[in-house]
This record gives C-alpha cells, sequence and structure tokens, in this order.
C-alpha cells in the first residue's frame, strides 16, 4: 500500500494547491492526517522535487507568528500534469473497484 499512496502522493499536492497556495507544514499535515503519506517530514522531499520539476514555485510570506514562510504554488504545467492524471486516475480506480467487487475487467482486444 506504501507504493501506491508514494505513487498518487505527489498527485495529491498539485490537487491541494489548484485551491491556492500552500504552506508546507499544512500541507504535510493535510496528507499524514489523510494517510496519503507516512509522517509530515516525507512530503518535503516531494515538494523539492515538484519544485526542480517546474510543477510548483515557492513564493515567501511575512507570518505574524515568526519568520517568513515559504508557499507553494501551482504552475501553468503542474496545472496541467494533474489535468491529465486525474482522468487516468478515474479510469483506474474505477477498474480496481470493479475488480475487487468481483468483476472480470473488460478485455481490450
Amino acid at each position: 500500500m506504501g507504493q501506491l499512496r508514494r505513487g498518487v502522493a505527489e498527485y495529491c499536492v498539485l490537487a491541494l494547491l489548484k485551491a491556492g497556495e500552500g504552506y508546507g507544514f499544512d500541507l504535510a499535515r493535510t496528507l499524514s492526517e489523510a494517510h496519503i503519506v507516512a509522517s509530515e517530514g516525507t512530503i518535503y522531499p516531494l515538494l523539492s522535487r515538484l519544485r526542480r520539476e517546474g510543477l510548483v514555485s515557492t513564493v515567501w510570506r511575512q507570518s505574524e507568528l515568526g519568520p517568513a514562510r515559504r508557499y507553494y504554488v501551482l504552475t501553468e504545467m503542474g496545472s496541467q500534469v494533474l489535468d491529465e492524471f486525474t482522468p487516468r486516475w478515474q479510469s483506474f480506480r474505477n477498474t480496481v473497484d470493479r475488480i475487487l467487487q468481483g468483476e472480470r475487467p473488460a478485455s481490450k482486444e
């Protein structure tokens, strides 16, 4: 199950950022509470990779509670990647659901 979660974690980050910029700690907590990532600490390497790949960018915002915070923003390329992934995920999920319910997937002939 861990591999499946790791495989979809990046798309979950992109989906969360589609609604607006996000602070790393808040993203980590949300995904940890949803059992998408094993711990909050695992999200930061993922965010770093997404930034290097151009799927997210960052902005610094002043915080009333302490030092400036880095916020993550979905880029146009990140939005495109998410838009391409979403229908494929839905099809995959539907197929897995059917198999788990005892149905055989339709063969492609």
